[in-house]
């Protein structure tokens, strides 16, 4: 496979990482374009490149950084993440906000973002660590926890208030989830799909999901029966046993974007409406 053709394939991705980093869609795309013009201009340097994403991501970031092409650009219309992300990325640092969209919105590992910003793993991820504390400290929110399983609850309790939001209650059923819900109106949750009565935290979660709009994170123990490829399914996904750092990534993430969780109306429903 050519260069060019090898580079095509990334540039759709750099660009929405360069919306977010830039804050509009015309400014992203003003140096995402100056960015191919300095591939165009050597494309030799990327001939032998063991990883082509991580350098042409690597390139891109020293464009942005020499080159005020945005300076002169009008805000476009952006779509609703670009727009969550924007509300929120003004509140962090430079260097910390670059590493956390690598990270969270473009999926580099902590040695992938390292290599992309030149820097030791360890300095990589401090900064996506930084970044994550700092969006939790401007947007910190009340968790509701659904877990039937206590001493995952005292977890995840603890991650969560680590992260600098309130718990403000633990559910073990479908009729406690619902019922903390309404009195305590929070603003995401986190949801175990097998609880302890026997009930679903997907139907718990949708019920709520009839009178509130929030993020939601699901927890399994068997992802495989929900990403099957056919919706609905979970925008959130977190595997058991979870990691501490991929649990606070995607904690993060979900508030970050600003991703809403709307009800999802089962396929018998759906057939019925048609």
């Amino acid at each position: 496979m050519s260069v060019s053709k090898a580079i095509s394939a990334h540039v759709p991705y750099l660009r929405r990482f360069s919306r977010a980093l830039t804050g509009t869609q015309a400014g992203g795309d003003a140096y995402v374009l100056a960015t191919l013009e300095a591939v165009v201009a050597e494309p030799g340097a990327f001939a032998d490149t063991a990883d082509l994403r991580v350098a042409l991501y690597r390139l891109f970031l020293k464009v942005w950084e020499s080159m005020p092409v945005n300076d002169y650009v009008e805000p476009a219309v952006s779509s609703a993440d670009e727009q969550g992300a924007q509300r929120n990325l003004e509140a962090i640092p430079l260097q910390p906000r670059v590493a956390f969209l690598l990270s969270s919105l473009e999926g580099f590992d902590t040695a992938e973002v390292a290599r992309v910003l030149e820097c030791s793993p360890e300095e990589a991820a401090d900064l996506v660590d930084r970044a994550g504390k700092e969006i939790s400290r401007q947007i910190r929110t009340d968790v509701l926890i659904i877990e039937d399983e206590p001493l995952i609850a005292i977890d995840i309790q603890m991650l969560v208030e680590e992260l600098g939001h309130r718990v403000v209650a633990i559910a073990r059923t479908r009729d406690e989830a619902v019922k903390a819900a309404k009195s305590s109106t929070p603003g995401l949750i986190l949801a175990d799909i097998q609880l302890a009565d026997g009930s679903s935290g997907l139907d718990a979660v949708n019920q709520i999901l009839n009178d509130f709009s929030m993020p939601v994170i699901f927890i399994t123990a068997y992802p495989e029966r929900f990403l099957t490829g056919t919706p609905p399914e979970p925008a959130f996904l977190i595997t058991k046993p979870f990691g501490v750092d991929s649990l606070k990534a995607v904690i993060s993430q979900a508030l970050f974007f600003d991703r809403r969780s709307h009800r999802k109306i089962p396929p018998e429903a759906r057939a019925a409406l048609v």
